[in-house]
Parts: structure tokens; C-alpha cells; sequence
């Protein structure tokens, strides 16, 4: 396996990726969409997710397809940036049609950011139109770091962002991961120069620092977060894509496995504390009968490079809480 040409989500053809955030407030919007419906599910292994119409990603559920996923800032505010989304699509013509009415579908996580110094004054919520600005100016490329649902976003240590990785499998089919990393763990070790997901690293894609050579880590966890805020601004959220047709059991599959991806570049992971979610969508746009083990080994892989990604890429804002992992290794 190998990364694709960009390194990126947007690695998997047809998928766009637009990101919108207000410096001020600290926050912002991501979302992923295409020009066709895809299918999508979901799986939740953090104590305190966000969410909008998940279950509609359940397996058994009627509906197989939808036009776009939203990751957000903004904690329940947040949510409201898929109704952003939903105008734009509105506007296209785009959605499930029942008769006459067309109805875009969705879905969406959040993860809290309210406490981290922006501005959050507002007297009309802004995620609406950070959805709808997302959305509008989506593409297949894409910066990473201190943007869209990553703008706010904190580890435990250092600054967490927007990150993203990809892999193309043997078979020609092409996995990638997004994700906005603001978890109650850290994804450096002690010293703030090495990434727990060192070991998954891909040449230096974010740092090439190496692996710590020290053992016995993860045996204290200290926290610059716990000491500038409370144990309840968190959460890690992602979206899994692969081109290989997969139905949406499957796909929900996949998002489980990827779940491990957050383990091996957070600890802790899957806390109380976090709302730890991972979507996942099938293109179907590839013809390779889908080997879902090895799509689900891909896709954690590229969730670990992506978190790793999101500290590594972030960058200093004023009134920030903590520093940028460039900050102290430079």
C-alpha cells in the first residue's frame, strides 16, 4: 500500500472536501460531499458524541445513500451547519425525492470548541453559514491544520487541527481518512516532539521524527487541555472514504475498524469525554470485488496519519490556549 498522488481524502475520485471558519470565533465547518450520492453508516465509540440523522446510517435502515457529511465545531450549535449544507444541496436540486419534494440528506458530528478563547458573543448562530460556505467552495484540494472543524480544535499537549491521509490498496482501490482531532488524549509523547503514531508514519508527512524510544508511555497522562479547561471539551471526529463498492454494513464495518486508527495516535482514546465518531462512505466508483479486512486495516492506518497529520499541520492563532507541535520543535 501506498499513499495516492495527493495524500489526501480527496485521493478517492469524485469526493470534494470544503472547509469554512470564522478566526475570530476559533471554529469552523468541513464537509465532504461529491456530485453523485454515495453510500455511508457510521459508528460511535466515544462517551459524549454530537450527531445528526446517524441512525438514518444504520444497516437496517431504508435509506442507502446521501449528498454530504458535515464534521463542525461549534458543539450543539454546531449541528446547525448541516442545515447549511442542505440549502446549498436544496438549491442544486439535490436530494432523496419522494414524489414531488426533494429532501438532501445530511448527516453530521460536532465536537466542542466553545472554551478555547475565540469569540462566542454571537447573537445568531453561525454554523449555518459556515455550512453553506463549506459546501460551496468544496474541492478535491484541500489545506490542512488550523481550518474548517479543526480550527478550534486541541490534544491534550499541543494544538489539534484538520488532518488527512490515503492509501491505494493492491487492488487499485483507494482508502482515505479526514479527520478534526480535538480528543481528551495526546498524540505526542512526552516532550511534545514525538507522535504516538509514529510507527504508521509514511516517509515525513508529519515530521519525521521517528518513534520515542522511551517505554512505558501513556503511564501518566498530563494535560496542558485539562489545565486551561475541564475534562468535557473533546471529541475526535472522522470520515473513512474508499472507492470500493461496499454496501452499508459493510461500510459500517469499516468504520469500526478505523476506530482503532484513533487509538494508536491518542491516548487516551474513547473516553467519557469524547464524542469519538467515524463515518464511513463507499463511491462505489471502483470495480474490485472489495476485500473489506484489508479496506478496514487501510482505513485505520490512515485515521492514525491523519490525527498525527492535524497536530503537525496546525498553526499559531492569537489568544491561543496551547502551542503548535511546529512551535515547540522548531
Amino acid at each position: 500500500m501506498k499513499p495516492g498522488p495527493k495524500n489526501l481524502i480527496t485521493d478517492v475520485s469524485g469526493l470534494l472536501v470544503g472547509n469554512a471558519q470564522d478566526d475570530a470565533l476559533k471554529s469552523g465547518t468541513t464537509v465532504v460531499t461529491a456530485a453523485d450520492p454515495f453510500v455511508a453508516s457510521v459508528h460511535v465509540m466515544g462517551g459524549a458524541p454530537g450527531s445528526r440523522e446517524t441512525d438514518l446510517l444504520a444497516p437496517d435502515k431504508s435509506v442507502t445513500e446521501v449528498e454530504a457529511l458535515v464534521l463542525s465545531g461549534g458543539s450543539a450549535y454546531g449541528l446547525d451547519a448541516c442545515s447549511g449544507v442542505v440549502d446549498g444541496l436544496r438549491a442544486q436540486g439535490r436530494g432523496f425525492q419522494v414524489r414531488d419534494a426533494v429532501i438532501p440528506l445530511v448527516p453530521g458530528a460536532i465536537l466542542f470548541d466553545l472554551l478555547n478563547g475565540g469569540e462566542k458573543d454571537w447573537t445568531e448562530n453561525p454554523y449555518r453559514a459556515l455550512g453553506r460556505a463549506a459546501f460551496e467552495g468544496a474541492s478535491d484540494e484541500f489545506t490542512q491544520g488550523t481550518v474548517g472543524a479543526g480550527t478550534g480544535a486541541l490534544t491534550a499537549m499541543v494544538k489539534g487541527g484538520l488532518g488527512s491521509a490515503s492509501l491505494v490498496l493492491p487492488d487499485g482501490s483507494t482508502v482515505g481518512a479526514l479527520v478534526a482531532a480535538n480528543p481528551v488524549g495526546a498524540v505526542t509523547t512526552p516532550g511534545d516532539k514525538h507522535f504516538f503514531a509514529a510507527s504508521f508514519e509514511i516517509g515525513d508527512e508529519f515530521g519525521g521524527q521517528g518513534v520515542d524510544p522511551a517505554t512505558g508511555l501513556g503511564l501518566q497522562l498530563d494535560s496542558r487541555k485539562m489545565q486551561a479547561m475541564s475534562p468535557r471539551e473533546n471529541t475526535t471526529i472522522a470520515i473513512i472514504a474508499t472507492d470500493a463498492p461496499l454496501t452499508k454494513a459493510q461500510c459500517q464495518r469499516v468504520a469500526v475498524a478505523a476506530h482503532d486508527g484513533i487509538a494508536r495516535a491518542t491516548v487516551p482514546a474513547h473516553t467519557p469525554h469524547d464524542g469519538d465518531l467515524v463515518f464511513a462512505l463507499s463511491t462505489g466508483n471502483g470495480a474490485s470485488v472489495p476485500d473489506t479486512t484489508l479496506i478496514g486495516h487501510a482505513a485505520a492506518q490512515c485515521l492514525a496519519r491523519a490525527i498525527a497529520r492535524a497536530a503537525y499541520e496546525a498553526t499559531p492563532a492569537p489568544g491561543d490556549l496551547l502551542p503548535c507541535w511546529r512551535t515547540l520543535n522548531a
